[in-house]
C-alpha cells in the first residue's frame, strides 16, 4: 500500500535524529526561497513541472529523477504554479549517515560536490527508476507505520536505498543532465564562490563583468530567486556556520567569511538561524 501524501511542512530543520522522510503533493505549490540545510537531502521528483536550482546548476526534472543535495549547497525548486507538484523528500542527519562509513565504503560519497564528475542529479534507467521509487514509497510508509517492527524495517530500507544511490551516483557523471541558466548569473555565482571573503557589492560585481548594476541585479534575481546581497549573505553565513560546527571560534570566523565586524556578523547570524554564533552547534536558543 502506497504512503499517502502529507500536508506540506515549511520547516527547514529536523525534529528527529537519524532521518526524516516526507511525501508531499501540492495542488497549488507556493514559491520557495533559496535556502540550505544542516543535513543531507535526497529528493525524488514524482510529478509536476519543476526546474531545480542548486548553487549555480539548473536541472530540468523528469518524473523519477533523484536530487542529492549537500549541506553546503544553496538550493531552491522553481515550480510552475498551475501544475500539481509531488515528491518524496528524505532528510538525513550528517553524523548519522557518516556513522555507517568504513574505510572501504562511504555512504556520503554521492553527496560529495568536490568530485570533478559530481552532479546533483541522478536520472535512473526505467528499471532503476521503478526500484528507487518503490523503495522511497516503502520507506515513507514504514517510517510512519505503527505495525510491528516498522522502525527497524524503515532503518533497513534506508540503508539499502543509500547503497543503491551511491552505486548510481558513481556510475553516472550527470554532465548531460545539466541545463544552461543565465551565463552572467553563473559567472557571478562562481566569482562569489571564490571571493566571498572580500568586500563585494552590486556596483563592484557589475564593474567586474562590464554590465550595468541594474542588468546584473535583474538577471541574478531572475535566475537565482534572490538578490545579489541576499545570496552573498547566505553564502557567507553558510560557510561561517560550517566552520563553527567544526570548532572554529566565532571571533575567528566573521572576518574570514567577509563580514566587516563582529556586530554585523552577529546580527545576520541571529536573524537567519535564531541562535547566536557562540551557541552554534549546541542548538540552544537565546
Amino acid at each position: 500500500m502506497r504512503q499517502k501524501a502529507q500536508q506540506f511542512d515549511p520547516r527547514q530543520t529536523m525534529c528527529r535524529t537519524g532521518f526524516e522522510v516526507f511525501h508531499y503533493r501540492d495542488a497549488q505549490p507556493g514559491e520557495v526561497e533559496v535556502h540550505h540545510h544542516d543535513f543531507y537531502e535526497v529528493y525524488l521528483f514524482l510529478s509536476g513541472e519543476v526546474d531545480y536550482w542548486v548553487d549555480g546548476r539548473l536541472y530540468r526534472l523528469q518524473p523519477g529523477d533523484v536530487l542529492l543535495i549537500n549541506p553546503m549547497e544553496l538550493h531552491r525548486p522553481i515550480v510552475k504554479a498551475d501544475t500539481a507538484y509531488e515528491r518524496i523528500v528524505l532528510w538525513i542527519e550528517k553524523k548519522y549517515l557518516e556513522s555507517f562509513s568504513t574505510e572501504a565504503v562511504s555512504l556520503t560519497c554521492c553527496f560529495d560536490h568536490s568530485r570533478p564528475e559530481h552532479s546533483n542529479l541522478i536520472r535512473p534507467s526505467a528499471l532503476w527508476r521503478s526500484d528507487i521509487t518503490a523503495r522511497m514509497n516503502a520507506l515513507a510508509r514504514e517510517y510512519y507505520s505503527e505495525e510491528y517492527g516498522g522502525t527497524l524495517y524503515a532503518d533497513g530500507l534506508f540503508l539499502q536505498l543509500m547503497v543503491e544511490l551511491n552505486r548510481l551516483a558513481l556510475q553516472d557523471d550527470g554532465e548531460q543532465l545539466r541545463e544552461e541558466s543565465s551565463v552572467l548569473a553563473s559567472k557571478v555565482l562562481a566569482y562569489i564562490g571564490e571571493h566571498y571573503a572580500e568586500e563585494l557589492s552590486l556596483e563592484s560585481l557589475a564593474a567586474q563583468f562590464f554590465v550595468s548594476k541594474y542588468h546584473l541585479s535583474h538577471e541574478f534575481s531572475r535566475t537565482v530567486g534572490v538578490g545579489v546581497y541576499r545570496y552573498l549573505t547566505l553564502k557567507r553565513l553558510l560557510i561561517a556556520k560550517q566552520l563553527m560546527d567544526d570548532g572554529v571560534p566565532p571571533g575567528d570566523v566573521y572576518a574570514f567569511c567577509g563580514f566587516r565586524d563582529y556586530t554585523n556578523f552577529y546580527r545576520a547570524f541571529k536573524a537567519e538561524y535564531g541562535i547566536s554564533p557562540r551557541a552554534c552547534g549546541s542548538g540552544k536558543k537565546e
